[in-house]
């Protein structure tokens, strides 16, 4: 079952599609989605439309990360061929998947969205409709004032 929302989260590493090793900072407001598999329709539409918005994320200072049970070439390939900016997180053995409570399918994670900050979820989306998902987070972190706190945390 997903982590919900006030729950803490736990600390993971994973590489990134450069084979860097990644350590999310929870505290600050991130947006961790859980997505089946690179190069499909659905996973290009919703890494499309995240890397669309990525830049007004950035200017709230919310940081986004992909993660799939695909390897790092596959997160790499995958990321180049969208021009994403942000990390896709490989999770082969689907450690993160678990430490989160998403639901692995024949290998593959459950569409799921994480929005996470000082160490706990805020938000949480299952079963996830990739068109327009992107945009839904992000004017939801507005009604929650998350992203006038990440603002004036950035202003500082």
């Amino acid at each position: 079952m997903a982590l919900e929302p006030g729950e803490s989260v736990p600390d993971v590493i994973a590489d990134n599609q450069h084979g860097d090793a990644v350590r999310p900072d929870f505290a600050t407001p991130t947006v961790l989605y859980f997505y089946p598999k690179d190069d499909t329709p659905g996973c290009t539409t919703e890494a499309r439309e995240f890397e669309a918005e990525a830049e007004r994320y950035e200017e709230y200072g919310v940081s986004v990360y992909g993660v799939s049970t695909d390897g790092v070439e596959s997160h790499r390939e995958f990321a180049e061929s969208e021009d994403l900016s942000f990390d896709l997180l490989a999770d082969p053995d689907g450690n993160v998947a678990e430490a989160f409570g998403v639901e692995l399918t024949d290998g593959h994670a459950r569409r799921t969205t994480f929005v996470i900050a000082n160490n706990q979820v805020v938000g949480l989306y299952e079963g996830v409709r990739p068109e327009g998902h992107a945009e839904d987070v992000l004017r939801d972190l507005g009604e929650t004032g998350l992203l006038e706190t990440a603002q004036s945390d950035g202003a500082r």
